[in-house]
């Protein structure tokens, strides 16, 4: 009997320490300014400092640090508005991709996202808030099976998630959002692709709105 062999595939260690700077850096758990020094992060990530650097150089190009000379790696501040011009960006991209999305969307599609909704409907921390949002409009775009244009939409909300995620979650609260967001599912269970659209960009206009106000109060 030949017995096959399982085959045990490891990622580059360039990839791991990348994901996970990445996955710190929009979380929060890495704040805007931070210093990143490769001899901690080869030993928090168990490798040496080549991974590390050219995770680094990665993430430089996803404009999610900036090598300094004299300093090294730093995570990248953002103003408000690179914010709001990255706000702006959302709507170009997702409302593109949702378009796209509709046609294809399967009754598993429309399925996953009410009950994406039914937790966010229950959920009573206000940190759980954005992740659950983003997980809702993930899954009404992906349907449109475009991988290049969900990638620079999941970049761009990445950006923009480590600004607005907790600090608009507060100021507009659980119950706008949630009815935007049935109302915006219903029309895609009803195939109505040009006022789907037009919600979704109404409903991330009134993020902008958000942080225009939240500048004003810090003013």
């Amino acid at each position: 009997m030949v017995v096959s062999k399982i085959v045990v595939q490891r990622r580059p260690a360039p990839e791991l320490v990348r994901d996970g700077l990445r996955e710190a850096i929009h979380s929060g758990a890495i704040a805007e300014g931070a210093q990143l020094r490769q001899d901690q992060l080869a030993e928090q990530f168990g490798t040496s400092r080549i991974p590390v650097r050219e995770a680094l150089r990665q993430l430089e190009a996803e404009g999610l640090v900036k090598i300094e000379p004299n300093r090294g790696a730093v995570v990248v501040s953002l103003s408000i508005d690179d914010i709001l011009d990255m706000l702006d960006i959302r709507i170009a991209l997702e409302c593109y991709a949702l378009r796209l999305a509709i046609p294809q969307m399967a009754e598993e599609d429309l399925h996953l996202a009410q009950t994406i909704l039914e937790n966010y409907n229950g959920e009573p921390n206000p940190e759980s808030w954005g992740i659950m949002n983003w997980q809702f409009h993930w899954a009404i775009y992906a349907p449109c099976h475009r991988p290049r244009l969900l990638g620079m939409i999941e970049a761009n909300y990445g950006h923009v998630n480590r600004f607005v995620r907790t600090q608009v979650s507060l100021a507009v609260g659980k119950e706008r959002p949630r009815q935007e967001h049935e109302l915006l599912l219903t029309l895609c269970r009803d195939g109505d692709i040009d006022h789907a659209a037009d919600l979704l960009q109404t409903h991330i206009e009134q993020t902008k709105r958000s942080m225009r106000a939240s500048r004003r109060h810090r003013a």
